[in-house]
C-alpha cells in the first residue's frame, strides 16, 4: 500500500454513534469540511490504512460518519482512539483571502519594523477568535527558554499572510 505524502491530521475517533456502525469524530478545526468531504479516509488503527468514507454530517461539536467494512457498534468502537487523515489535496477549496491553518505553520514572521520574531509554530482557537503562536529563534544561552508571541490573528494586529513568499506580518514589538 503507498501512503499519501499530503496526509494532514484532522481529528480523531472518539467512539460509536448508534448501534449501525457509525463513528464518532471530534474535528480539529472549528469547521469539518475536510472530514466531510474527503471521500477517503485514513485511519492508523490498528495500522494505518485508507478507508472509503460513505457518509458524514454534523453532530453538535462532532461529526458522525459511516465508514466501508464498520458494519456494527463493535466495529466502531474498535476504532476508538485511531486518528484521521485526509489528504491535502482532497480539501475544499478557499477563497484568494482564506488559506488553512496548517499552511501557516512554518512561516517567518516579521513585525512592520521589519524585525523577526520567529516563525508560526501554530495556531489554537480561544473562542473569540484564532491566536498566532510564534518561536523565536533559538537562545543563545543554554539556561534561556525561547521567546514565544501569541498574537491574536485579528486584523488589528496581522497586517498580511504572504503563503508564496513565506512570511507574515504583524504589527508586534519585538519587546511584547
Amino acid at each position: 500500500m503507498v501512503v499519501p505524502d499530503d496526509l494532514v491530521l484532522v481529528g480523531h475517533i472518539t467512539g460509536a454513534y448508534g448501534i449501525h456502525g457509525w463513528v464518532r469524530i471530534k474535528p480539529y478545526s472549528l469547521d469539518a469540511d475536510a472530514l466531510l468531504h474527503a471521500k477517503t479516509w485514513w485511519l492508523d488503527k490498528p495500522a494505518l490504512r485508507d478507508v472509503d468514507m460513505l457518509q458524514a454530517k454534523i453532530h453538535g461539536e462532532d461529526v458522525v460518519a459511516m465508514l466501508m467494512g464498520v458494519a456494527d457498534r463493535n466495529a466502531a468502537e474498535a476504532l476508538k482512539g485511531a486518528t484521521v487523515q485526509v489528504r491535502r489535496s482532497h480539501f475544499p477549496p478557499l477563497e484568494d483571502d482564506e488559506f488553512y491553518w496548517i499552511d501557516l505553520i512554518g512561516l517567518a514572521v516579521e513585525n512592520l519594523e521589519g524585525e523577526v520574531l520567529g516563525t508560526v509554530a501554530g495556531l489554537m482557537d480561544n473562542g473569540a477568535h484564532p491566536i498566532l503562536q510564534v518561536a523565536g529563534p533559538a537562545p543563545v544561552a543554554e539556561n534561556q527558554k525561547p521567546k514565544e508571541w501569541l498574537i491574536p490573528f485579528v486584523d488589528q494586529f496581522v497586517k498580511s499572510v504572504d503563503q508564496a513568499g513565506r512570511k507574515v506580518v504583524v504589527d508586534w514589538g519585538v519587546d511584547f
